[in-house]
């Protein structure tokens, strides 16, 4: 996987995150998204022994093709904190 990715969480609870990762350069059919929030879960259980982490995929840059991927509280949680310029975006590889 060769694409251009970037990374942010979102506050849920004081001591939950959601965890949400934004293709950049690209737009991705369903099921790549899929298999990117599932990398992603594998990830974060690995390196923060997170079980059942909440991912947010975000698919496009403008406002006729951005699309956000995942469960639905989570999806309402990252649109607003969107909408509000809440999310702080960093570059982000997935091994």
């Amino acid at each position: 996987m060769a694409y251009k990715l970037a990374y942010a969480t979102v506050l849920e609870h004081p001591r939950k995150v959601i965890h949400v990762v934004r293709v950049l350069d690209a737009l991705l059919a369903d099921w790549e998204l899929g298999e990117l929030a599932d990398e992603m879960r594998e990830r974060v259980l690995a390196k923060q022994g997170e079980h059942g982490a909440a991912i947010v995929v975000v698919r496009g840059d403008s406002k006729e093709t951005l699309r956000l991927y995942g469960e639905p509280y989570a999806v309402n949680r990252v649109r607003t904190a969107m909408f509000n310029a809440a999310v702080r975006w960093r570059p982000f590889q997935l091994d």
